[in-house]
């Protein structure tokens, strides 16, 4: 029996497999596959921190690129620890002149999720000076690259598919300004960046930066455990957020909202969100992990407001529909008494669109912010002993058969 600091106690099943057995763990669900110090989360109390730290306080007093190196280093850093080392993000943020190249090659409505997997592991054919993942400051000067690339590439993304210049980014900017200075600005004026909406960017950055051990998380592992380089590793991770099942809720919110379509056809599906025999289910309520309450979606919850009221958008009708689903997740007995309350994806979605930016982004833009945890728990797993990744099987296919000549085959 193992004991963490936090968390319920762990049985050490090692050596089962000297005894000829396995155990049996469809999606890993009861299954601690490495040991970590990064973030933990208690769903039961909907708790979540990053190194020790509730992630309202981060939210509220800290910045995404502090908490970048606080997910990295362990400790939160002193004031010239953070002033270094936003000047050393902010000075990688450009990316090679032949990265245009490769967005050529896609088409014009390719999915962003698409291009972002191919690119971020091209990185690592313009890096060959830091890809010994053996060397400690090579994983540094990666990860640097990686965090102040992210926004970069992801801007490119959605510029491509308007046919619009890449922008280059401004240092001048902080981080979240400057992803919004590259994504909407353009070369013939002046980038003009709301401080609410900026603010919220930032924050919608930082509630995404790590989640523990989800899908994403482990896949990142699991590639890195074969000693993949880090941008091949990263970009396993952003083919497993891909899926609709992890990185695709926040959209999902949107298609829903979509569906509905008017504020007067909210009774009828709330009805049948209701009945377990409808397949219908409203996106964006209650969480796989928290049983009580998602705490990002506490902060994200005023954020909405401040950005809906900054945008002007509190008419707009899908907005609307969602203010009102809102309201009633959090006043219905019935989600009240199921705790269907409304999770981080819900108002991310929200925010997302009175921002401005387009469905298909939603996903690339969680990626963006959970770099810095994939990076994280990939250079801790390198930091220490590990081994490769082999998870076992329960085989249930034939047993040991001849092979049959064609000619004798009904």
């Amino acid at each position: 029996m193992l004991s963490g600091t936090l968390g319920p106690d762990v049985v050490d099943v090692g050596s089962l497999t000297g005894k000829g057995l396995f155990t049996y763990d469809p999606g890993f669900v009861s299954t601690a596959a490495c040991e970590s110090k990064i973030t933990f989360i208690d769903g039961a109390k909907g708790q979540l921190l990053h190194r020790g730290y509730p992630i309202e306080q981060l939210a509220e007093k800290s910045d995404y690129l502090e908490t970048c190196y606080l997910l990295m280093h362990g400790e939160l850093p002193n004031a010239e620890e953070k002033k270094e080392y936003v000047e050393t993000i902010m000075n990688h943020t450009m990316v090679h002149e032949s990265i245009v190249n490769f967005f050529k090659g896609f088409r014009y409505d390719a999915h962003p999720m698409a291009m972002m997997c191919g690119v971020v592991g091209a990185l690592a054919s313009f890096y060959h000076d830091s890809l010994d993942i053996n060397d400690p400051e090579h994983r540094k000067i990666s990860a640097h690259r990686l965090i102040a690339k992210m926004p970069t590439l992801a801007a490119m993304c959605y510029k491509h598919s308007k046919g619009q210049p890449f922008m280059y980014p401004d240092n001048n900017l902080s981080y979240a300004e400057n992803f919004l200075h590259m994504m909407f600005g353009n070369p013939c004026e002046d980038s003009k960046i709301d401080p609410i909406v900026a603010k919220a960017m930032d924050i919608i950055f930082l509630l995404h930066a790590d989640h523990e051990q989800n899908a994403s998380t482990s896949t990142v592992r699991l590639a890195g455990s074969s000693g993949a380089n880090p941008f091949a590793c990263i970009s396993s991770g952003i083919a497993a957020l891909w899926g609709p099942a992890h990185g695709g809720a926040n959209e999902a919110v949107l298609n829903m909202l979509q569906e509905i379509g008017d504020e007067s056809r909210i009774d009828e599906f709330v009805k049948r969100a209701k009945d377990k025999n409808d397949p219908f289910r409203l996106m964006g309520f209650g969480h796989r992990v928290y049983k009580n309450f998602d705490p990002r979606s506490r902060v994200m919850q005023g954020i909405c407001d401040e950005v809906l009221g900054a945008m002007g958008a509190e008419n707009d009708p899908l907005l609307r529909i969602a203010k009102r689903l809102e309201q009633i997740a959090l006043e219905d007995e019935y989600f009240v008494e199921k705790k269907l309350y409304p999770n981080v994806d819900f108002y991310s979605g929200i925010i997302m669109k009175a921002i401005g930016i387009p469905t298909d982004m939603f996903t690339v833009i969680f990626a963006t912010g959970r770099t810095a945890g994939w990076i994280a728990h990939w250079n801790e797993m390198i930091s220490n002993p590990y081994k490769i990744g082999r998870p076992r099987q329960l085989y249930t296919g034939y047993t040991q058969r001849d092979y049959v000549s064609l000619d004798e085959r009904k």
